[in-house]
């Protein structure tokens, strides 16, 4: 499975303890939702949780977002019964919990099939723990239907003993490896989350440090957010710009026989085609996406 041109840039998760919140992320202009079973539950409340966002899917109503549900894992009294309510709730991903070996991922994938859900229901990874993350190529290649990373970087904070610092390079050697592993094996990747939603300037440092690692998005805890991230992860008017001249200027030099040109003083070879043409579908998608949450406002 190869990442697509998909929205990423801001992806929110949403306590399915909360109905209210299922029905709100309905008219955000996040990209995309993680309706969440694990962390953001209490255990007395998991039961009546999955049954809201069942609920919610079935009713509908989030337009083109991409929806994925975290479910809790499998070595938990409620993993099981979470795979198996939403293996045909009408998810677009599930989104495993704490991944740190492809045998999870192939035990998860069995009990959705053996609920007879959809066979090409992507699976989402959490790297949350230094075991995923030495595993992550082996993680990534469990299954054709794995689709993404998703970095857990508190969890990840708590295991390593680190700090959560503005430069956040106590994760560098994580986030730097996830990246890797997730671009060779055609992955999605987001970013972790950042907790102080009173540091503003540091939310839009933590995402534009995500945008330079690779990362095609950022995981979110408060829709006021979103915006920032948007911006953030998605192409200027001036990226877009210049990707169009990018590949007028390479197909006009094809025609003439030659393999590179000279643009603006800078070489442009193929490569740099194949990014821009990256960047106008990126571009496409989320328009697309914007016109979408517009109508349906």
């Amino acid at each position: 499975m190869v990442a697509d041109a998909r929205p990423r840039r801001s992806v929110l998760y949403m306590p399915g303890s909360n109905p209210r919140a299922l029905q709100k992320g309905r008219s955000l202009a996040a990209d995309a939702l993680i309706l969440d079973l694990e962390d953001a539950v209490a255990p007395d409340a998991k039961t009546e949780a999955r049954g809201n966002i069942a609920d919610a899917l079935a009713e509908g109503g989030y337009g083109k977002r991409e929806i994925l549900v975290r479910v809790n894992g499998l070595e938990t009294p409620w993993g099981r019964d979470d795979l198996i309510a939403m293996a045909n709730a009408g998810a677009g991903g599930i989104l495993l919990p704490k991944v740190e070996s492809a045998d999870s991922v192939r035990k998860a994938i069995a009990v959705l099939d053996a609920a007879g859900g959809p066979t090409d229901l992507p699976i989402w990874c959490m790297i949350e723990t230094p075991m995923g993350v030495l595993h992550a190529e082996e993680i990534a290649a469990a299954s054709p239907r794995v689709a993404g990373f998703v970095m857990g970087t508190s969890d990840l904070a708590k295991e390593l003993h680190c700090l959560h610092t503005p430069t956040r390079l106590p994760f560098m050697t994580s986030l730097n490896h996830t990246i890797l592993v997730a671009r060779a094996y055609g992955l999605a990747a987001l970013d972790g989350v950042h907790l102080d939603l009173a540091d503003d300037d540091g939310f839009a440092q933590s995402c534009l440090q995500g945008l330079e690692l690779g990362f095609d998005g950022k995981t979110l805890i408060h829709p006021k957010t979103i915006d920032k991230a948007n911006e953030v992860f998605g192409p200027s008017e001036q990226e877009v710009a210049r990707s169009k001249e990018i590949i007028a200027a390479f197909e006009a030099a094809q025609t003439e026989g030659k393999g590179l040109v000279v643009l603006d003083g800078k070489l442009v070879e193929n490569l740099h085609v194949e990014n821009a043409k990256r960047i106008l579908a990126l571009a496409e998608r989320i328009a697309e996406l914007a016109a979408d949450q517009s109508a349906a406002a």
